[in-house]
């Protein structure tokens, strides 16, 4: 369960920034070093990206997580947009519906320790990921 959780409306590169700002901040709170802050930020902003292009508006809600003696951060992003048709297609290198390079989903989930993607045509998307220290 995430302790301290951050609410970020996410409608446009404010949102983005901001998303931003915060996982840097709390990854170093939680005692990441930086390569390690720099990718979970990095993660943060595809997240908040796909959100403004895919479904214009969402969140992003973040928190520092325990489970048992371990701590880690745990990533909600979630929208109600046109949802994604093949989650399976969505989680492979190179294709993109955006005329993008592919990369960002199945990039995210290399960097992160889970990752959960689940997706509902016309209801939305909510990608949930977490990083352990």
């Amino acid at each position: 369960m995430a302790k301290h959780q951050v609410r970020i409306p996410v409608r446009d590169g404010s949102g983005v920034a901001w998303s931003v700002l915060e996982a840097r901040k709390m990854a170093k709170a939680i005692g990441y070093d930086e390569h390690i802050g720099q990718m979970i930020a990095t993660a943060v902003s595809e997240l908040a990206y796909n959100i403004i292009k895919y479904a214009g508006r969402g969140e992003i809600l973040m928190g520092q997580i325990t489970a048992g003696s371990r701590v880690g951060v745990e990533v909600i992003a979630r929208d109600r947009g046109p949802g994604i048709e093949d989650t399976q297609k969505a989680m492979a290198d190179h294709f993109s519906s955006g005329g993008t390079l592919g990369l960002g989903l199945p990039g995210v989930k290399r960097m992160m320790d889970e990752f959960d993607l689940a997706s509902q045509p016309g209801q939305g998307t909510t990608v949930i990921i977490r990083k352990w220290r």
